[in-house]
């Protein structure tokens, strides 16, 4: 049984930091693509940045510069480092094991059940 436990997510003023990390179980980790995604009130959930087995990253262009991902195959963890963080980051953060298509498309597969991140003006 897959599993994707969440942890970080905390109340913090703009232009702060916060660091997500998100423990798997169940998934062949070194294996598998993971990516953050987050939703906000009222909004769709959107793609935030995504990891392929060999450490391939993509960005959403409102993150880029801003946030990091990263991954400890000797952990089964991926990380989210989040910097000069803005009211409108404001979301739960949802970790997500997925897979790439051949096309380097990357398809979400199982979540976890999400952190609460809140950036105050």
């Amino acid at each position: 049984q897959v599993q994707l436990v969440e942890s970080g997510g905390a109340l913090v003023q703009a232009g702060g930091s916060l660091r997500l990390s998100c423990a798997a179980s169940g998934v062949v980790f070194e294996d598998t693509p993971m990516g953050w995604y987050r939703q906000a009130p009222g909004k769709q959930r959107e793609l935030v940045a995504t990891i392929t087995s060999g450490g391939s990253t993509n960005y959403a262009d409102s993150v880029k510069g801003r946030f990091a991902i990263s991954r400890d195959n000797a952990k089964d963890t991926v990380t989210l480092q989040m910097n000069s963080l803005k009211p409108e980051d404001t979301a739960v953060y949802l970790c997500n094991a997925g897979a790439v298509s051949d096309t380097g498309t990357y398809y979400p597969a199982r979540w976890g059940q999400g952190t609460q991140v809140t950036v105050s003006s």
